[in-house]
């Protein structure tokens, strides 16, 4: 269940199951029967509110509170407007309810010890406000758990930004597959224990809707593993070529050299200006140093064709001559990972960037990074796609909901990365594991997909305390534990 559907792409895929048979009425009934065994599953039993909105998402909470009410659950249900004017299977859905149904108002909290948001869900286009947004501050202030059908009212369902109001929920109940808002921040902070219900929709309307956006999890990307074989050697399984900055500033390509290494590079090399090979060579033992003078040496440095993946940027400083060292692994058909300073070195030159660019090509930007050489609005989920295509690599857009997109239109999002990442080098280990997976073949998307998964999960392994050296020495550990 690893695909994420747009808002349009779900109704789709609600049209579509009805052509295999699957009725509206016969969805929303399955989907108020699952949030309500959620509920009673996490919560049990509890004297409950259920706040209905004039739509289809009202429609799922007159089945939730019938469902309640009939496990012995004390229900109350409110609905934002008339009764006699809801339409459809929200109309059919509240005639089965034989309870009272009282107006939108605090009153309806009174007694309660658990709230259902069966306001608006994740179709929400406008602010919220007027009764619907003073019900869901007074729950808020109660300090009442919130259980939101779909999405919790407040967050478009699309870019996972806040119209007007949204409440914490406690668990959100979605259904068939989860929305991109589910997982774009601050959306992803207010959804708390997201559950994903299957109610009947069948799994081929996705052959029609054709998502192209994905949860990133190792079942994305690990048909495009590299695999081991007795015959191996370290010059089969790649050689990483990482540009070390001058005197100082070597730290950053020593973290993303070591993690290349980790992550399954036969060989890995820093390419390291002459006045800095005694720094770097005074920290690296398997990780080898070769040196250079300017353009010409470095152009030497990678006409080696075994040295087949090139990283630039962490440390490197911005200058006209990383430009030039990135312009020359690009003209040598390299796969290329650019993080940091690569990136805002062509913050004034993109166009001549872009025209090098190829598909072997990984862009690390974090927000910053990324305003400098991109142009886009609307979400993250957009901007990252948007780039990709305007560039003609694989974009890695960093973050606490990190999205990599691909030219083609392929979209992943991450989803395992803990705060303990924010702490320096973290991003140059990243870059690293980036350009070991290219060195040994893996496509770019998936290499960046694969990436970043890994290193979530090794800093999630590790915990608190977690520094950048950490990172790749906590990689083993979730190798080990990946489907073979």
């Amino acid at each position: 269940m690893r695909q994420v559907l747009s808002v349009e792409q779900m109704y789709g895929a609600d049209r579509a199951a009805m052509t295999y048979g699957v009725s509206g009425e016969r969805l929303m009934e399955a989907a108020g029967a699952a949030v309500a065994n959620a509920i009673v599953e996490r919560f049990g039993l509890q004297p409950t509110a259920v706040l209905c909105g004039p739509g289809n998402n009202g429609g799922d909470g007159f089945v939730i509170a019938r469902h309640l009410r009939k496990a012995g659950a004390v229900v109350r249900l409110a609905l934002l407007g008339e009764k006699a004017k809801l339409r459809g299977d929200a109309a059919t859905m509240a005639k089965r309810w034989r309870g009272r149904v009282a107006p939108l108002d605090e009153a309806v909290l009174d007694g309660a010890a658990l709230v259902v948001d069966a306001l608006f869900g994740a179709g929400l286009s406008r602010n919220i406000s007027g009764a619907p947004r003073a019900t869901l501050w007074a729950a808020q202030g109660r300090g009442l758990p919130i259980i939101a059908v779909d999405m919790p009212s407040g967050v478009q369902g699309d870019s996972g930004q806040i119209l007007g109001h949204a409440l914490q929920a406690a668990m959100t109940v979605t259904f068939f597959r989860p929305k991109t808002g589910h997982f774009l921040y601050p959306g992803r902070g207010l959804c708390g224990d997201l559950r994903v219900a299957d109610i009947g929709i069948p799994d081929a309307v996705l052959e029609d809707i054709e998502p192209k956006t994905y949860a990133n999890d190792p079942s994305l990307w690990l048909p495009s593993w590299p695999s081991l074989s007795p015959m191996d050697h370290k010059y089969s399984r790649g050689h990483a070529v990482v540009l070390s900055g001058g005197p100082g500033k070597t730290g950053a390509a020593r973290l993303a050299a070591g993690a290349a290494l980790r992550i399954g590079a036969g060989l890995v090399t820093v390419a390291s200006p002459k006045s800095a090979v005694a720094e770097n060579a005074a920290h690296l033992t398997a990780v080898m140093i070769d040196p250079w003078r300017d353009g010409e040496d470095f152009r030497r440095l990678l006409s080696d064709p075994r040295r087949n993946a090139v990283c630039l940027g962490p440390g490197a400083g911005v200058n006209k001559q990383l430009r030039d060292n990135v312009l020359a692994a690009l003209a040598l058909k390299k796969a290329v990972v650019l993080d940091a300073d690569a990136i805002t070195a062509f913050g004034r030159a993109r166009k001549g960037l872009f025209r090098k660019l190829h598909e072997n090509c990984i862009l690390t930007p974090h927000e910053g990074e990324f305003g400098r050489l991109f142009e886009g609005r609307g979400d993250k989920l957009q901007r990252t796609r948007s780039a990709a295509r305007a560039c003609g690599a694989v974009v890695l857009l960093k973050g606490p909901d990190t999205v990599i997109a691909a030219p083609d239109g392929r979209a992943a999002i991450n989803t395992n990365a803990p705060p303990e990442l924010a702490t320096a080098g973290a991003g140059d280990v990243l870059a690293g594991f980036c350009t070991g997976l290219l060195a040994q073949g893996v496509p770019a998307f998936e290499a960046a997909a694969a990436a970043c998964w890994l290193h979530g999960e090794s800093a999630r392994n590790f915990g608190p305390g977690l520094i950048a050296e950490d990172l790749a020495l906590a990689l083993p550990a979730v190798l080990t534990q990946l489907p073979k």
